[in-house]
């Protein structure tokens, strides 16, 4: 039988989080409760969640800390809840490294999909430091000089090293990528990788183009470029 997935319920409203959690139950999900933000810490470290459902409202250390604190670490996979549904909360969520940010009060069957959606796309192991050379790529993946994006296995390889990232930032890597050259604004990017919910938030794009490029320098061959007025474009140099 196989193991279940761990979720991680961090919210200070115990009603809300008994809700959330006999929803995943049902789901067969093994699920965590605690109250507040230095608990969620300390128990991550214990139950080690395969991901985490954060509201940003919290006692002492608030939700953009804890999540702060977690990426220092760990890219488990991270859903921000929160009553808050203004632009500015969602972007400073997605860029301390949140995957997916839902606003209160939400529908069940939604947060249940999104959680499988998340992962479903997620790995959480890395190939341990003593794995052989790389496989030969399978499946559906863009190769460049030094770098390798591969779909069907969420996984990345820069300059012969795995590199981590969020499911939102590989997949607008690989759309980007697959099609060199050619220019996205960000409402085709947003249409495209995250879908209808988060058409008109453009800043979203913005906030997964700067994190691409702390973790994917530019290269002599290629790289993320902005144009300017328009949106950006995987530009291959001849």
């Amino acid at each position: 039988m196989a193991e279940k997935q761990r979720v991680l319920i961090v919210d200070d409203d115990a009603n809300i989080a008994e809700l959330i959690s006999l929803y995943l139950t049902k789901e067969c999900y093994e699920t965590l409760i605690v109250y507040d933000g230095e608990e969620a810490l300390r128990v991550f470290k214990e139950f080690h969640p395969n991901i985490i459902l954060l509201d940003l409202m919290l006692p002492g250390i608030d939700g953009y800390q804890v999540c702060r604190e977690l990426r220092t670490t760990s890219q488990v996979p991270i859903i921000m809840l929160s009553a808050k549904g203004e632009i500015f909360d969602k972007v400073l969520g997605l860029e301390l490294g949140a995957d997916d940010y839902m606003i209160k009060p939400f529908d069940s069957k939604e947060l249940v999909a999104r959680v499988k959606a998340v992962l479903r796309r997620y790995h959480a192991s890395p190939a341990p430091a003593s794995a052989p050379p790389a496989p030969k790529q399978q499946g559906d993946y863009v190769e460049y000089p030094n770098l390798i994006v591969n779909l069907t296995n969420y996984s990345v390889t820069y300059n012969n090293r795995s590199v981590e990232m969020p499911p939102k930032e590989l997949e607008l890597l690989y759309f980007l990528a697959s099609s060199p050259n050619q220019v996205f604004t960000r409402e085709q990017l947003l249409d495209h990788i995250w879908g209808y919910e988060y058409i008109g938030d453009t800043r979203t794009v913005d906030v997964h183009i700067k994190r691409l490029r702390e973790k994917i320098k530019d290269h002599k061959n290629w790289a993320l470029s902005t144009v300017w007025g328009i949106g950006y474009k995987f530009e291959v140099k001849r």
